[in-house]
C-alpha cells in the first residue's frame, strides 16, 4: 500500500525524516508517523483505516504508529490476493484471527518463568521485558528510570488486590 509506504523509511532510530508541502502552502518536515498520517490527502477507503488505524494508536497510547500503519498495511497487502480470487472477507478475518490465536501459544510457550527467582532476579527480568516497551521517543532516554519505577509499582500492587493505590491523573499539554 502508497501510504504504508509513506512512513516505512521514518521507522526506528535512524527514521528519515518527511518533508510534506500541503494546498494551501504550509511545509512540515517530520519523521512521526501520526504527524504524517493527518496531513496526507487520503481518498481510498483502505488507505482511510490505516490513517484511522494511526490517529487511534496515538491517541490510545501515543507511539507505535508507523509500526501499526505498516503491520495493518502488510496485512491489507497478503489479503489483496484473496479478495481478488474471491475469498469471502469473513474467512480472511477468521484465518487472521485463527493466526493471532498461534502467535499467543507460540509466544506463551517461549516465555521464561520467573517463579523460583529471588525478588532482585524478578526485578532485573521484568525492568529488561519493561524497558523494551519503553524504548519510545517520548520517554527512551529515560527508560531504566521509568522501567525500575513500573516494576517497583507492580510489585506494591501485587495481584490486583490493591488497586486503590493505582491514581491516575490526565493533564492536558498546551
Amino acid at each position: 500500500m502508497a501510504v504504508a509506504d509513506v512512513v516505512r523509511t521514518t521507522l526506528g532510530p535512524r527514521g528519515m525524516d518527511k518533508l510534506i508541502h500541503d494546498e494551501k502552502g504550509n511545509t512540515t518536515i517530520s519523521n512521526d508517523g501520526a504527524t504524517i498520517m493527518k496531513l496526507l490527502d487520503i481518498i481510498h477507503p483502505a488507505a482511510k483505516i490505516l490513517v484511522d488505524i494511526a490517529k487511534s494508536q496515538d491517541s490510545e497510547v501515543g507511539d507505535g504508529t508507523t509500526t501499526v500503519v505498516l503491520l495493518a498495511g502488510e496485512f491489507l497487502k497478503e489479503a489483496k490476493p484473496f479478495i481478488e480470487d474471491g475469498v469471502h472477507p469473513q474467512n480472511l478475518i477468521r484465518s487472521y484471527r485463527t493466526a493471532s490465536y498461534l502467535a499467543i501459544e507460540k509466544i506463551k510457550e517461549l516465555a521464561t518463568s520467573i517463579e523460583g527467582k529471588s525478588l532482585e532476579e524478578k526485578k532485573g527480568l521484568l525492568a529488561k521485558c519493561a524497558a523494551t516497551t519503553l524504548s519510545s521517543k517520548l520517554i527512551g532516554g529515560e527508560k531504566e528510570f521509568f522501567a525500575s519505577m513500573v516494576v517497583d509499582a507492580v510489585i506494591a500492587i501485587g495481584n490486583g488486590d490493591r488497586l486503590n493505590l493505582i491514581g491516575i491523573k490526565k493533564a492536558a499539554l498546551r
